[in-house]
């Protein structure tokens, strides 16, 4: 394989790597540690968390677009030069990638954070509090699990193919 579709690949794999790394840490510790919290305290330490996210903290875009676009650009400048089972691996990592973690993490995930940042929490009351966890913890710990291990997956696809590569 030809030097462009194999740093971009190995930069894919890394980035994966982190993103992967991001999502469990949210799924084992964080979700987790926040979960026993009174609705307005869990409702606020997200909005929190969230919030740095939102930013535009350029490191966090740097791998999480750059994650999806080094993806991107390795498969499509690879699959020329690839074999059968490297071109099965690729295309396989691209796919769950983007289908198991980008498109939920747009979809579900980032319209539940801005329908929870949009929430004055310090002007609503117990019920509204109560209504909102319910809508958006049990929706976004889920999807973020699904994403987590659609991340893991991706990241072992693509050590393999580095792996078969070598």
């Amino acid at each position: 394989m030809s030097v462009v579709p194999h740093i971009a690949l190995v930069v894919a794999t890394f980035l994966c790597s982190l993103v992967a790394g991001f999502l469990f840490a949210f799924a084992v510790v964080v979700m987790p540690g926040i979960r026993g919290l009174p609705n307005r305290e869990f409702l606020a330490a997200f909005q929190q968390m969230d919030a740095v996210i939102q930013q535009g903290r350029p490191l966090f875009g740097l791998v999480w677009v750059g994650s999806a676009l080094t993806l991107i650009i390795g498969i499509a400048s690879g699959l020329g030069e690839a074999g059968t089972w490297q071109v099965v691996l690729l295309v396989l990592a691209g796919g769950v990638y983007l289908l198991g973690v980008q498109l939920p993490t747009f979809v579900i995930n980032v319209p539940l954070n801005n329908e929870l940042q949009a929430l004055d929490i310090s002007r609503a009351d117990d019920a509204t509090l109560r209504s909102a966890r319910q809508r958006f913890e049990p929706t976004w710990n889920r999807w973020n699990r699904i994403r987590t291990a659609f991340a893991a997956l991706t990241t072992a696809l693509l050590l393999a193919f580095l792996t078969i590569l070598c």
